[in-house]
């Protein structure tokens, strides 16, 4: 048995920096990412290859368009299925098996003197990792192992779009004992490609033309005056 199997890292700090990095990444939050990093390297409960793929989405977060990081979080979480963050949702769907499954979450958070705010689903990931950071070490672990077949499936979706969010979910297995791969971390871009300025009449084709491949000469024609216009012609 390895020393990680049998005595957790204590992970208190971390675990409230991935469920921060969960929630919409708002002005407050963006304004807090340097001090979220070095929560993250002062604990030091991640493997440094897992750090430095939270670095680089810490970053990503930081200092892209406030606008491009938001509409890219809408569009994980909020709009697909398989990314959703609310746990249940992956095991019950619409089920009426999901409303007994959200009251035992919540009893589960009450006995240990946690309640929710009423804006707060207990399924919700973020909201999970935060009561997971008021456990001791060991029953953090053990609880977030219960959920870990969960959190595999959002990865591998996260994963499959090569999003940086993946490693966010890869720290919180490996916070459960499990085994997750390296994310990719791909090279911020320079300057937003949507941004970037088109050549110009780079989209003009000579294609069909007399002489296709070929400069094409312009006629320009004057237009004859109707004839009831009484201008000369």
């Amino acid at each position: 048995m390895s020393f990680f199997a049998s005595s957790p890292p204590q992970a208190r700090l971390t675990l409230r920096v991935l469920a921060h990095l969960l929630r919409y990444p708002d002005a407050a939050f963006r304004a807090h990412t340097a001090e979220l990093q070095q929560a993250l390297r002062t604990e030091a409960a991640l493997p440094a290859a897992r750090l430095a793929e939270l670095d680089a989405l810490l970053r990503h977060l930081s200092t892209q368009p406030a606008l491009d990081v938001e509409s890219e979080y809408v569009e994980l979480f909020d709009r697909g299925r398989r990314t959703a963050l609310h746990l249940f949702e992956h095991v019950h769907g619409d089920s009426r098996d999901r409303g007994p499954a959200m009251v035992d979450l919540i009893q589960t958070y009450e006995k240990a003197g946690l309640y929710l705010g009423l804006d707060e689903l207990p399924d919700y990931l973020p909201v999970v990792l935060e009561f997971a950071s008021t456990q001791p070490p060991l029953q953090a672990r053990e609880f977030m192992g219960e959920i870990a077949h969960i959190v595999r499936v959002i990865f591998s979706a996260l994963a499959g779009r090569q999003s940086p969010y993946a490693s966010v979910l890869a720290a919180v297995l490996e916070l459960a004992g499990e085994k997750a791969e390296a994310v990719a971390v791909a090279p911020e871009p320079e300057m937003d490609e949507s941004w970037a300025e088109p050549e110009v009449f780079g989209g003009c084709s000579t294609e069909g033309q007399a002489k296709p491949n070929q400069p094409q000469p312009i006629h320009i024609v004057r237009k004859s005056p109707h004839p009831s216009s009484g201008e000369p012609a």
